[in-house]
């Protein structure tokens, strides 16, 4: 179970996680015939259980995207590449997920990427995902700028934690260990393109702020901006193949994301939220962080 009344955060996270999935299929993350990670993968990458899982693959089996085999794992049976347009079809309900507009900055020659968020994780898997697309030869950026600020590995964060024992840090400890890994990971995927003279120029740059994150930030070459508040929710946390205890934390993958871009006018709401977001990252990025 995932810890969360039916009908409620469970079901919104079992469709964001299919909806995660099939942005990257459409946006060639996982192309035509590829397999998707296994189920366990998923459910470690994305931060649900393997049944939320296992209900959104059933999802994408029923739709067409992907044939099920026991014992073989789900294989991609069917893309929509996502241009520019096609993604932004995808804010008729709302609400956008992540994947196509990673997909389609780094389709560009030059990728500028700023990221403010509580931990790297997502960040990471998507990155491993474009790595795999230019070493297939499917994009060839030439220039590659990721800038991230996360939170001050020393502040008492007050999630992710165990419901009812403050004094419990184990899901800190946790998150940290989650974190470091995942920021070490994206360094050397993200070096390992320069270093095999796949991208001539990569300039990655992390820094951590004495802030704790109530939202997520993602500014894309700094004409697109996607932005979401961390819902917090009450979920059950296995710590121990004997222990699972009961925990605040907050939506990640789930966390709804809007999507705003600048135009010609520079009075239009887009162009001023991306503006002010931009100010905002630069600020902090200059002044507080380190």
């Amino acid at each position: 179970m995932d810890g969360h009344r039916p009908g409620e955060a469970g079901g919104r996270e079992f469709e964001r996680v299919a909806d995660e999935l099939r942005g990257r299929m459409a946006g060639g993350a996982y192309p035509l015939r590829s397999f998707l990670p296994s189920q366990r993968d998923l459910a470690e990458e994305l931060g649900v259980s393997r049944d939320t899982v296992q209900r959104a693959l059933r999802e994408l089996a029923d739709e067409g995207w992907i044939e099920t085999r026991q014992g073989s794992g789900s294989r991609v049976v069917k893309t929509q590449h996502i241009q520019s347009s096609a993604a932004k079809a995808t804010r008729l309900r709302g609400a956008v997920t992540l994947a196509p507009f990673i997909s389609e900055a780094f389709e560009q020659a030059e990728v500028t990427l700023d990221v403010y968020t509580l931990t790297s994780e997502s960040l990471d898997a998507h990155i491993r995902l474009q790595a795999e697309r230019i070493r297939g030869g499917s994009i060839a950026p030439q220039r590659i700028a990721l800038r991230m600020l996360l939170p001050d590995s020393t502040l008492p964060l007050p999630y992710p934690r165990a419901k009812d024992d403050l004094g419990d840090t184990r899901m800190r400890d946790r998150l940290r260990t989650i974190t470091e890994l995942r920021t070490r990971s994206l360094l050397g995927t993200l070096r390992d393109l320069r270093t095999e003279n796949l991208v001539p120029s990569v300039d990655v740059r992390i820094r951590h702020a004495p802030l704790i994150p109530a939202f997520k930030l993602y500014l894309f070459n700094d004409v697109e901006a996607l932005h979401g508040m961390y819902e917090v929710i009450e979920r059950t946390v296995s710590l121990a193949p004997d222990e699972v205890i009961p925990a605040l934390d907050v939506l990640g993958l789930g966390a709804t994301l809007t999507h705003h871009e600048k135009t010609d006018d520079p009075a239009a709401p887009g162009s001023v939220f991306v503006d002010s977001m931009r100010q905002w990252f630069d600020s902090v990025w200059d002044l507080l962080s380190a």
